[in-house]
């Protein structure tokens, strides 16, 4: 199974074992430090200070009963061997046992001895099967060799110098290891369960199912990986719900041209309509619906084209006043026909930076929205005024007005707040979406204001060169 393929889970797993092996590798490496550099060192130091020390009770003279009979003393007292000789031979009757498969006394250690130096000895002893720690120490009288004394003591396994330790360190470690291995599946159930419920609700929300959500448990990373999870998750829903209702809006649009289009078409064809005034009338329809249909389309793809991250507009400094000027001139039509004063108060010094075509779009599409639900014979006041780094353009109409539970609602695709008006105004709810997604692009915002039977006023902010 090649590593890549192992589960986060797994890797945690292995990466906990290796680390309670190393610790368990690192404890015996230690307590060997301790029996080696404390133990064995310290029975060296006091082997050779008790060497020494009975080295100096020595006579310094023949072999004295008195003499012989403190080692023998010794010998019962303590934990030491002590070996008293005239001759390096009487020394190795005595110790007739090898050091690491070596003779006691080596030349080199010989003349070592002659010279008055003191000779340790370390190593493993068959008979004793363990190691030794021991000294030869020269007895001298006149710069001359008078006899040896050996002292030596077998050391004591590992397992005996911590035999009461050892125990009491296996209880504690596995206590220890006890309570990690609990701590580390709590936390390896409280890291890995909300991320096996991401795992699996991301398998259905690949299938289209959004009704899952993951348990938030607690506020650490993991609990935002899974709050974030969650929103996202309720983005997508929203997403799918909005483009469920982008498609039935598009084909309710589209189904009724097309409804009356193939109608009237198999009804001429039919030779229901014989003479030639009804044929016209109806012809006169289909290229009616027809052309509501190309505006729909346009308006989706224009929709489109804006909101795509690659849309760049061409912008250019523009006098805001002009731009409302001419864009009123267009409207003159409509607003004669329903006999509308345009009332302007203009700050003429207003500029602002970009792309006029798609600016004049949005300011045709307010006001032909105010001019559509206003009275006749009523006015539509149009302002404009900046603060240190924005421009405001206020556009006011004394119409129908807008409930307020339908406010929020405004710049939804195909949403429309009066849906008996819509087809006679021949709108299809996207225009306020368009409008909406130019000011959002060129760095701005639009607030609306109204109420039903009070009018409507359209604030549309912009940033002012």
């Amino acid at each position: 199974m090649k590593f890549t393929n192992v589960t986060l889970n797994q890797k945690i797993v292995v990466l906990i074992i290796s680390s309670l092996l190393f610790t368990i590798l690192f404890s015996y490496f230690f307590i060997t430090y301790i029996y080696k550099s404390l133990y064995i060192n310290n029975v060296k130091e006091t082997l050779v200070y008790q060497g020494k020390q009975t080295a100096a009770l020595y006579p310094h003279g023949s072999q004295s009963d008195g003499f012989k009979e403190k080692i023998q003393w010794y010998n019962v007292i303590s934990p030491y061997e002590v070996i008293y000789v005239d001759q390096v031979k009487d020394l190795k009757e005595n110790f007739p046992y090898k050091i690491d498969n070596q003779v006691l006394l080596s030349k080199k250690e010989l003349n070592r001895l002659n010279q008055g130096e003191l000779v340790e000895k370390e190593g493993y002893v068959e008979e004793f099967k363990r190691n030794i720690v021991g000294a030869i120490f020269p007895l001298m009288k006149d710069d001359r060799l008078t006899g040896f004394v050996y002292i030596y003591v077998p050391l004591a396994e590992m397992s005996e110098v911590f035999q009461t330790g050892i125990p009491i360190l296996v209880i504690v470690g596995v206590i220890f290891f006890l309570v990690i291995f609990l701590i580390l599946n709590s936390l390896l159930n409280s890291l890995f369960l909300p991320m096996k419920e991401v795992q699996s609700f991301s398998k259905e929300v690949a299938k289209g199912d959004f009704s899952k959500r993951v348990t938030v448990r607690k506020n650490d990373e993991i609990g935002e990986l899974a709050t974030m999870f969650n929103k996202m998750v309720d983005s997508l829903e929203k997403q799918d719900i909005e483009k469920k209702e982008f498609l039935s809006n598009v084909a309710h649009e589209i189904r009724t041209p097309l409804t009356y289009i193939t109608g009237y078409a198999q009804a001429i064809l039919d030779g229901v309509y014989t003479s030639k005034d009804e044929k016209d009338k109806k012809l006169a329809l289909v290229i009616k619906e027809s052309n509501r249909m190309k505006l729909l389309v346009q308006d989706l793809l224009d929709l489109t084209r804006i909101q795509d991250k690659s849309f760049v507009f061409e912008k250019q400094l523009l006098p805001l006043s002009q731009l409302i000027i001419e864009t009123l001139d267009l409207l003159t039509y409509p607003l004669e026909q329903k006999s509308i004063l345009p009332v302007k108060n203009l700050n003429d010094e207003i500029i602002i930076e970009g792309d006029q075509n798609r600016l004049q779009q949005v300011l045709i599409n307010v006001l032909d929205n105010a001019i559509k639900y206003s009275h006749e014979n009523s006015e539509i006041v149009i302002e404009t005024f900046e603060d240190q780094s924005n421009a405001f353009i206020t556009i006011e109409d004394h119409g129908i007005g807008i409930p307020q539970e339908k406010l929020k609602r405004i710049g939804e695709r195909f949403y429309r707040t009066d849906l008996s008006r819509s087809r006679g105004t021949g709108g299809f709810g996207l225009g306020m979406s368009i409008t909406n997604e130019i000011v959002r692009k060129h760095g701005g915002s639009i607030v609306i204001q109204s109420d039903i039977g009070e009018g409507c006023k359209v604030m549309i902010q912009l940033p002012s060169i």
